[in-house]
């Protein structure tokens, strides 16, 4: 194999023209790069040019034949549609990408960004919970919202039904952000078109999607890292006990952001999830007080400099558990890898500790792959450990 093809990691030059920005989107674009695997590629190869030239050559050496990158016509595309929509693309780096999702190792590498985008440089706390949410949770979630938007924190959420729309509307003048899970110019749920547009006009709408992509199921857990990347903590409202806002706790705190929780009574469904957090060791909130209290008052790192450096360090690589930190391993070898994983994988679940003996790998080198696949979307984590691909 050419040993070319995985260069030592160096610094990362952010694109400054229109035709790098392109390069940037055809990247991460092209078929089996996510951003764990975009932001290798810029590291070893310097610049999105240099990557889209050396992957259909690490993609043969990883097995995979007739590979070829995003078309530039596509690139084009989804930018005259933003251009359409009024989207504005953030590339990670950059002066107006969100400082809080820089230290991610899957931060996204580029955002379409609607609305006032300064909101994304201010300190944000998310509020998440039930879609079938009770009376008294949106009650919580407005006092809450309306509370610490007037602390100065900016509120972000998911833009669904229940706790995330009355969150949003409630801290829609003082400022509050929507993550999407599907293309920044697609309303989804279509009930919440009126508050999206709100959104856009008076807070921000973000997402990583392309534009014009329908939402699907595997897409919302990526979502739900940037709830939890550019929040200072989470606080879960309500939740069932398996719940799309408890992959957002377990993602805030593999992040390193606070989790927080509202109690509710016991024989109630939608407050069984907030109850286990808290029984692990989430804090116990009650009011906006115990918020500010739990994470210090508008405790967020500075913004991102007008004057941002060309050359940057890549974000660091993902280190779930604790130990030394492994070697770096060429994309072919990651490649391969996951491959092996997901032919192990079917919709059963399987346990994790079955499939760890099965491969006969040390859990500190499965681990990253796992949690890589997990975000891709092509493997599902349920409980008791287990796991089942997706697809």
């Amino acid at each position: 194999m050419d040993s070319d093809l995985f260069k030592k990691a160096q610094s990362i030059a952010l694109p400054e023209t229109d035709a790098e920005r392109l390069e940037w989107l055809r990247l991460i674009r092209s078929r089996r790069v996510g951003p764990v695997t975009f932001h290798r590629l810029i590291a070893e190869h310097g610049s999105a040019r240099a990557a889209l030239d050396a992957l259909p050559e690490i993609a043969r050496a990883a097995g995979v034949e007739s590979y070829s990158i995003c078309p530039a016509e596509v690139a084009h595309h989804e930018v005259a549609q933003a251009r359409k929509a009024g989207a504005k693309m953030l590339c990670w780096g950059t002066a107006d990408y969100p400082t809080a999702l820089m230290d991610l190792p899957d931060a996204p590498p580029l955002l379409w960004a609607l609305g006032n985008i300064s909101l994304l440089s201010r300190p944000m706390v998310a509020l998440v919970g039930a879609r079938n949410a009770s009376s008294l949770g949106l009650r919580m979630a407005r006092r809450l919202a309306e509370t610490l938007a007037e602390a100065g924190f900016v509120i972000t959420s998911g833009l669904a039904r229940g706790i995330d729309a009355e969150a949003h509307a409630a801290a829609l003048s003082l400022g509050t952000v929507a993550v999407q899970a599907g293309g920044v110019d697609v309303i989804y749920p279509l009930e919440n078109a009126g508050l999206a547009d709100q959104i856009a006009t008076e807070g921000c709408r973000i997402s990583e999607q392309p534009m014009g992509l329908q939402p699907q199921a595997r897409h919302f857990p990526l979502r739900n890292r940037v709830i939890s990347g550019l929040s200072r903590a989470v606080v879960v409202v309500e939740a069932a006990s398996r719940s799309g806002s408890l992959i957002t706790a377990r993602t805030a705190l593999d992040q390193g952001r606070e989790v927080l929780a509202v109690p509710g009574h016991p024989f109630d469904a939608r407050a069984a999830g907030c109850n286990l957090l808290i029984r692990d060791g989430a804090s116990l909130i009650r009011s906006a007080a115990d918020v500010i209290e739990a994470i210090g008052p508008l405790a967020m790192p500075p913004s991102n400099p007008q004057a941002a450096p060309r050359d940057i360090a890549p974000p660091p690589t993902p280190q779930p558990l604790p130990g030394p930190v492994p070697a770096r391993r060429p994309l072919a070898d990651i490649s391969a890898l996951h491959s092996h994983i997901l032919s192990r994988l079917g919709p059963s679940p399987l346990a994790e500790d079955q499939l760890i003996r099965d491969l006969a790998m040390p859990p500190s080198h499965l681990s990253p792959a796992l949690l890589a696949l997990e975000l891709e979307g092509k493997i599902e984590r349920r409980a008791g450990g287990l796991l089942s691909r997706i697809g």
